[in-house]
């Protein structure tokens, strides 16, 4: 869900990344027709790709071509894309809807849906680590390093597993923010990082505040689901809302109430920008995107 028309620039990189992985999954060789067929079906269902837009519009930042940054934005969305294909488990979240389509586990099975999003997982690892004319040994290896740490036992796995625990519980907002810190902000901030891993040229001052302008655009993201979720529908979403109540989920508006929920959204929105307006004072393109993830006011 967007507010605003993505300009050229973004469309043009959104157009880039659905193409580059169509072409994947059509010159991927599969002893399973079925298995491909439902990561296919998933990593292709749509969605606004804001992930790999991050990646490549920090890369256009620091004077990156896109082909030096192409293999990042195919990992970040194979390796979202998993990530769904798990949330909406019945032993995760279970959710029927992903994307206004039914999901992989109702399009095709459960068992089916588990092997996809480990596939598509060990997929992403694959992409980093095969020949690539434009990056250093040395830089891929940072580059599986910085995704590994992002998804796994220090980050969005330990996300999911703290948010699963925490159903039915009452938590504090430091408590909660640890969670989508995890859950969330780890694989955002692994794309900003992804994309900078393959520059020469950037100073340690740029990547403390691009840290910072992702930690912050990570968190905002979090808080930002959780009021659609109760302000939105089932039709902008694309997946079923008010599912967080039904749940007993603990979530920014549960704990602080909508209002003061969309005042923390903004504090963060413009802590995220000044972060941004440190490192590139110049940017325009990662400002735009930065408002297009973050559009509640």
């Amino acid at each position: 869900m967007m507010t605003k028309i993505l300009s050229p620039f973004l469309q043009h990189y959104q157009n880039r990344i659905n193409q580059r992985l169509k072409d994947l999954f059509s010159t991927l060789p599969a002893p399973s027709d079925r298995l491909r067929d439902a990561m296919q079906y998933s990593s292709l269902a749509g969605g606004k790709r804001l992930r790999a837009l991050l990646v490549y519009a920090t890369g256009h930042s620091f004077n990156l071509p896109p082909e030096y940054v192409d293999t990042q934005a195919i990992a970040v969305e194979l390796m979202h894309t998993y990530s769904l294909v798990h949330d909406d488990l019945p032993a995760m979240d279970d959710d029927d809807l992903r994307r206004g389509e039914p999901s992989c586990h109702k399009a095709f099975d459960e068992a089916t849906a588990i092997l996809a999003g480990d596939a598509l997982q060990t997929l992403a690892f694959e992409q980093l680590s095969k020949p690539n004319a434009q990056l250093a040994p040395a830089q891929q290896l940072r580059m599986m390093h910085i995704l590994s740490t992002a998804c796994g036992l220090q980050g969005m796995a330990s996300g999911q597993a703290l948010d699963l625990a925490s159903l039915g519980q009452k938590i504090n907002i430091k408590s909660l923010q640890q969670i989508d810190e995890l859950k969330t902000g780890a694989l955002i901030i692994a794309c900003v990082h992804l994309a900078l891993a393959a520059s020469l040229n950037i100073t340690s001052n740029q990547m403390e505040q691009m840290h910072f302008f992702a930690e912050k655009i990570g968190l905002a993201f979090q808080v930002q689901d959780d009021l659609l979720d109760v302000l939105s529908d089932e039709k902008s979403m694309g997946k079923r809302t008010g599912k967080d109540a039904a749940r007993k989920k603990p979530t920014y508006p549960s704990i602080l109430g909508v209002d003061k929920s969309k005042q923390l959204l903004t504090i963060l929105l413009q802590e995220a920008l000044g972060h941004l307006q440190t490192a590139l004072p110049n940017d325009i393109y990662l400002h735009e995107l930065t408002r297009e993830m973050i559009f509640i006011n």
